[in-house]
């Protein structure tokens, strides 16, 4: 990769992980599931009039929106309101990788070959520290619900694959026009009509910049730059930059939140970003042929949804 591409790479990633952080604060001014609302709101309006019709079926973009939008990030903002810290969630969510494989093994019959194997193992093993020291630090719902998250990202990683959007932003663009609706909905039914007026006429300069952070900075930026990536290089040359956003995630964390990251944690995340790393790049086989998940430009495309 140019250097100048290199260093894109990089920002998304740093984008990325720093979007954590921009959440844990934007849950002081929003409740959750309003919040996360809100972030496809913007994220899809006006953007949907620009990015042209739909290229793939309507059952992926519904199918991914669900997935994604409504269980994935509704999960994990409810987790982050439930007391998982911003830093820890970034490197629990990374597991997605494990769920993406273990999924991919029944339903699109990929063989994981023994390294995939050892890295989901050491992944797995990554996730069982950080339970530990996340036991100690914080609520254990909170890190039940980011790890349903994951599994949930695994589902709509599959569902990507299977619809193999031919533009990642366009095809993201329309996924967020999904969720919006369902959000808003489980919003008033679960947090209160109440509570989600209080927080929408307390609105301050803020909680308008967290909403655009996560909408355009973190979704529309980041998706745009990195199918830009993804279309100049190989997937396998592009994917490893998401390994980084863990990194990102429980540095700035630790900077402008404050949060200690104990040595456990540590610990932790060098176990899951090399099980990650073993587990994402790896090359899986079909029990028709061999075929490399990592040489499809979609695949390097849905695992880094932030």
């Amino acid at each position: 990769m140019r250097p100048v591409h290199t260093a894109l790479a990089v920002l998304v990633a740093a984008v990325w992980g720093f979007n954590f952080v921009v959440i844990e604060i934007g849950l002081d001014h929003f409740p959750p599931l309003l919040l996360s609302a809100l972030r496809f709101l913007v994220a899809a309006l006006p953007a949907v009039f620009f990015v042209g019709r739909p290229k793939v079926a309507w059952k992926w973009i519904l199918g991914v929106g669900a997935a994604l939008g409504i269980a994935k990030f509704g999960l994990l903002f409810t987790g982050m309101d439930a007391g998982m810290p911003a830093g820890l969630s970034s490197l629990v969510l990374q597991v997605q990788a494990v769920f993406t494989a273990a999924l991919a093994a029944v339903l699109l019959r990929e063989r994981p070959g023994r390294v995939r194997l050892l890295g989901m193992g050491v992944a797995l093993a990554g996730i069982a520290v950080a339970a530990v020291d996340g036991g100690t630090s914080g609520p254990v719902l909170g890190f039940a619900l980011v790890v349903a998250a994951a599994a949930c990202w695994g589902v709509s990683n599959v569902l990507t694959r299977k619809a193999s959007p031919p533009d990642a932003l366009n095809f993201m663009v329309w996924v967020c026009t999904v969720p919006v609706l369902p959000l808003l909905v489980l919003s008033l039914l679960l947090e209160g009509p109440d509570r989600d007026l209080a927080a929408l006429r307390s609105l301050d300069l803020s909680g308008a910049a967290v909403i655009a952070y996560v909408a355009w900075i973190s979704t529309v930026f980041g998706f745009g730059a990195w199918g830009y990536l993804l279309r100049r290089y190989p997937a396998s040359s592009v994917a490893p930059f998401s390994l980084l956003v863990p990194v990102f995630g429980m540095t700035s964390a630790a900077l402008v939140l404050g949060e200690r990251v104990s040595g456990l944690r540590w610990v932790a995340a060098v176990l899951l970003v090399g099980g990650v790393a073993l587990t994402s790049l790896a090359p899986a086989r079909r029990r028709t042929g061999t075929v490399s998940s990592g040489s499809r430009p979609e695949a390097a495309a849905a695992s880094p949804a932030r």
